[in-house]
C-alpha cells in the first residue's frame, strides 16, 4: 500500500500537469490583426507536435507500468486518469486532422502573400472550393468559430498584399 499511496501521488501530479496543458490549449489564442492563413497552419503544426510529445510519454513503457500497477491496487486515481488520456487523444487527433487539412491550402499561400491582385483573384475560386471542403468534410474544423478566424486571416493576407502592391505601383 505504500508503494500504491506514492505511485498515486505521482499520477496526481502527471494529472495536474496534464489538465494545466489542456486548459493553457483551451484559451483564447492572441493574434496580431493583421495575421496571414499561413499562422493558422503554423499554430496547429505546434499544437500537433505538443500533444503526440505528450501522448507518447503516456503510452510510453514506465507510465504503462504505473498505471498497470495502479490497476491492479484498483486506485481510485484512475478514473480521472483515463478521462484524461481520451481528453488528450481528441485533442492529438484533432491537430493532426487540422493539420492535414490545412496543408492542403498551403500552395495558395504563396500567391496570396506574393502575387498582384489581379493574379491573387485568379485563385480566389480555388481556395475557396478548398475552404469549402474543409468544413464539409473535416471532422473538427469545421465550426463557424474555426471557419471565421481562417477566413479572416485569409483575407487579412490579401488585404496586406493588395497594400504592397499599392505601395510599390
Amino acid at each position: 500500500t505504500e508503494v500504491t499511496e506514492k505511485l498515486e501521488e505521482v499520477v496526481m501530479i502527471w494529472i495536474k500537469q496534464i489538465r494545466q496543458i489542456l486548459v493553457e490549449s483551451e484559451q483564447l489564442r492572441r493574434e496580431a490583426d493583421d495575421i496571414g492563413p499561413s499562422a493558422e497552419l503554423e499554430y496547429w503544426k505546434t499544437r500537433m507536435s505538443s500533444f503526440s510529445s505528450l501522448l507518447d510519454e503516456i503510452k510510453s513503457s514506465r507510465v504503462k507500468k504505473i498505471i498497470s500497477i495502479l490497476q491492479a491496487a484498483r486506485s481510485k486515481t484512475l478514473k480521472q486518469w483515463k478521462e484524461l488520456d481520451g481528453n488528450i487523444t481528441v485533442a492529438a487527433n484533432e491537430a493532426k486532422d487540422n493539420v492535414r487539412y490545412l496543408y492542403t491550402l498551403e500552395k495558395f499561400f504563396g500567391p496570396l502573400a506574393k502575387a498582384s491582385p489581379i493574379t491573387m483573384m485568379e485563385h480566389v475560386p480555388s481556395l475557396m472550393n478548398t475552404v469549402c471542403m474543409i468544413y464539409c468534410t473535416s471532422p473538427y474544423y469545421n465550426t463557424s468559430e474555426r471557419m471565421t478566424s481562417l477566413l479572416l486571416k485569409i483575407t487579412n493576407q490579401m488585404i496586406n498584399t493588395c497594400k504592397m502592391y499599392l505601395c510599390e505601383g
